[in-house]
């Protein structure tokens, strides 16, 4: 009786920590900004790209002051909400705050990482197009 008590034990509390996922909180940091040609196109046309990215993937991007936006995300119950600065030369994601998504100071929800992989790459690839 005592095993099989064991067992059931651990076998919720595996079940319980899957579902429950949690990552270490990743930013982008000073990723670089390239074009296609030397020619630097104006902070506007970044600004621009950056909205159209995050818009394709259902982010609410808005203008917080020259080279600072908000991007807000809502999905489902979870929200997040980033600062995205930038340069002529980079841009960086960082953590702003967020609901439901479990934020501890170090770890939050894992699909969070995602959201953001995604959102830095659909940035580069809509500043490539300048």
């Amino acid at each position: 009786m005592t095993r099989k008590f064991i067992l059931i034990a651990m076998v919720l509390v595996v079940a319980l920590s899957i579902g429950c996922r949690s990552s270490i909180l990743k930013n982008v940091e000073n990723a670089p900004i390239t074009f296609k040609t030397e020619n630097k196109p104006p902070m506007e046309q970044i600004k621009k790209a950056i909205i159209t990215a995050g818009a394709g993937l259902g982010w609410r991007i808005a203008s917080q002051s020259p080279g600072h936006l908000i991007g807000t995300l809502n999905l489902r119950e979870h929200t997040a909400i980033v600062d995205i600065k930038y340069t002529i030369e980079n841009f960086s994601i960082t953590y702003n705050s967020s609901t439901n998504l479990n934020y501890d100071g170090t770890n939050i929800h894992s699909n969070y990482n995602g959201w953001i992989q995604n959102l830095e790459k659909a940035i580069i690839i809509q500043i490539s197009h300048i």
